[in-house]
């Protein structure tokens, strides 16, 4: 099977710079140790990889002191450390490092943006570039598609995902297995390593309530209810998700008019795969009744996945009035403002009456099966 490049990878490869570190966040599973291999082997100069989950490592870099660092790096060029998160007070040593070993650069990659945020982010204000690495982009998977695999493989997306090694695979089955697998073994380790968190349990069922209403608005205060807990332990919890790349919110779009709904919000999943694997479905399209939903969560996260990877900043919310108008997702820049509404089928409404009204400078398009590929590459 041939190597996917990650779009990103000549991206980050151009700000590796001495005295500066990158740090590369992403779920478990997305590539990120790939993708420091091959910077690796990119990279023009002397290079060392460790790894944050071995002991031998954390030894290594156990005692902080500039002698125990220029000895440990002398002649070195590029510090890569892999899953960072697990090395004790990482942000501070990596700031000594850059600080007082001339010349070096770093990169170090973590799981959890809480995590190595909260352990490098301070001491490393001003030294720092941040990455994000999602699942593969449509855009990277065509290096080894054409466009009639492409149009066969729609469905595959919807339910099984974009994980790198699930597009490798070739049995629905392994696919399956390997994403039960993610679910079980490292989900939710990852969330419940960051906090302590104890009630795995809880846990569990909050990302089911939730997977069932992907698409939706959620109330923290219902999914309280159902869960036995408090509204500002949802809140906390769903942090806690997002934070390990497992769901995003969008919110609400509005320029205060006074019947758009503005405080509400949706979660969606960054993977089919993932978000099936967690409600245990992994029926084919043609028996479900969530096709709409799984279109929906695969056009925006596929949307931002692009924008991300071109560097393009954009906000991403959903519109809605208390009337019931919708609009799947706005998409605001400095520039304009584009309104989309998703469709599996070949519906094209029209834009609600009262956003033309309210937006008269936003451009409005209908994505379906037809058109979804300009959309997202």
């Amino acid at each position: 099977m041939e190597t996917i490049k990650r779009i990103l990878q000549d991206k980050i490869s151009e700000r590796i710079e001495s005295g500066k570190v990158i740090l590369l966040f992403g779920a478990r599973r997305v590539g990120k140790t790939v993708l420091m291999r091959e910077l690796i082997k990119t990279f023009k100069g002397k290079t060392m990889l460790l790894n944050g989950e071995d002991y031998d490592t954390i030894s290594l870099l156990g005692e902080r002191s500039i002698s125990n660092y220029k000895h440990l790096l002398e002649g070195i060029d590029l510090l890569a450390i892999d899953e960072a998160q697990n090395i004790p007070d990482i942000g501070s040593k990596l700031k000594l490092i850059v600080d007082e070993i001339d010349g070096i650069r770093v990169i170090a990659s973590g799981s959890s943006s809480f995590d190595l945020l909260n352990k490098a982010g301070e001491p490393l204000v001003g030294r720092s570039t941040q990455f994000h690495l999602n699942p593969f982009s449509q855009k990277e998977i065509d290096q080894i598609e054409n466009a009639l695999e492409t149009k066969r493989n729609l469905e595959s997306r919807l339910i099984y995902g974009s994980y790198p090694e699930v597009v490798t695979l070739e049995s629905f089955e392994r696919k399956t297995d390997y994403l039960r697998d993610i679910v079980g073994a490292y989900l939710l380790k990852d969330i419940l390593a960051i906090d302590g968190l104890k009630n795995s349990g809880k846990m569990r069922e909050l990302l089911r309530l939730i997977a069932f209403q992907m698409g939706s608005e959620v109330s923290y205060d219902e999914l309280g209810r159902q869960l036995g807990m408090s509204k500002n332990t949802v809140e906390k919890y769903l942090d806690l998700l997002s934070k390990v790349f497992v769901i995003y919110r969008l919110g609400a779009y509005s320029r205060n008019l006074r019947k758009e709904v503005v405080k509400a919000g949706k979660w969606y999943f960054y993977d089919n795969g993932i978000r099936n694997a967690i409600i245990g479905n992994f029926n084919p399209l043609a028996v479900r009744q969530d096709v709409g939903a799984l279109w929906e969560n695969y056009l925006i996260s596929e949307r931002i996945k692009m924008r991300y990877n071109r560097t393009q900043a954009k906000e991403f919310y959903f519109w809605r009035t208390y009337d019931n108008q919708e609009i799947d997702l706005i998409e605001e820049s400095s520039e304009k403002l584009s309104a989309f509404e998703f469709k599996w089928g070949d519906k094209k409404p029209s834009a609600p009456a009262a956003f033309t009204t309210a937006y008269s400078d936003a451009s409005f398009e209908v994505i379906n099966r037809n058109n979804y590929l300009d959309f997202i590459l």
